[in-house]
C-alpha cells in the first residue's frame, strides 16, 4: 500500500480544489518562500488525525479553513484526502478487497470535523 495523491480544498492557502499527485517511492515539494509547501504537509499531518491546532501553525482548528483574499471570499469548509493504492491488499481487515483507499477528513466553519473511508464516515 502506499500513497498515490493528496487533495485539497479549502485548506489554508489552497481555496481551489487541488491534487497532487504521489507518483514515485520518493517524492520531493519543492518551491519558493510562501507557495504552500508547509501547508501540503499540514494537511497530511490533519487527515491524519491532528487535534492541537497549534502544531498546524493555528489557534482553533478552523484556522485551517481558507480565510479568503484581496479578491476572494473565504471557504465554508477545508477537505484533504490521501488516496492509497491498496491492489496489494495491505491495508487488511475489512479494507482488504479495495483497490484504492481514500482517508479524508473535512472541517466546517462552525467547528464539525468528520472522518470518512471510501466515502464513509468513521
Amino acid at each position: 500500500m502506499h500513497l498515490t495523491a493528496i487533495r485539497l480544498a479549502g485548506f489554508k492557502s489552497f481555496a481551489d480544489n487541488t491534487t497532487f499527485p504521489v507518483d514515485a517511492p520518493l517524492t520531493g515539494i519543492i518551491g519558493p518562500n510562501g507557495c504552500g509547501k508547509s501547508n501540503i504537509i499540514d494537511a497530511v499531518r490533519w487527515v491524519l488525525g491532528e487535534t492541537a491546532a497549534k502544531q498546524l501553525r493555528g489557534q482553533a482548528m478552523t484556522d485551517v479553513i481558507f480565510a479568503g483574499a484581496a479578491n476572494r471570499r473565504g471557504a465554508a469548509q477545508a477537505s484533504v484526502a490521501l488516496h492509497f493504492d491498496n491492489s496489494d491488499g495491505k491495508a487488511g481487515g475489512a479494507f482488504a478487497d479495495y483497490a484504492e483507499l481514500v482517508i479524508a477528513r473535512k472541517v466546517q466553519s462552525d467547528g464539525q470535523s468528520q472522518y470518512s473511508i471510501n466515502g464513509k464516515r468513521v
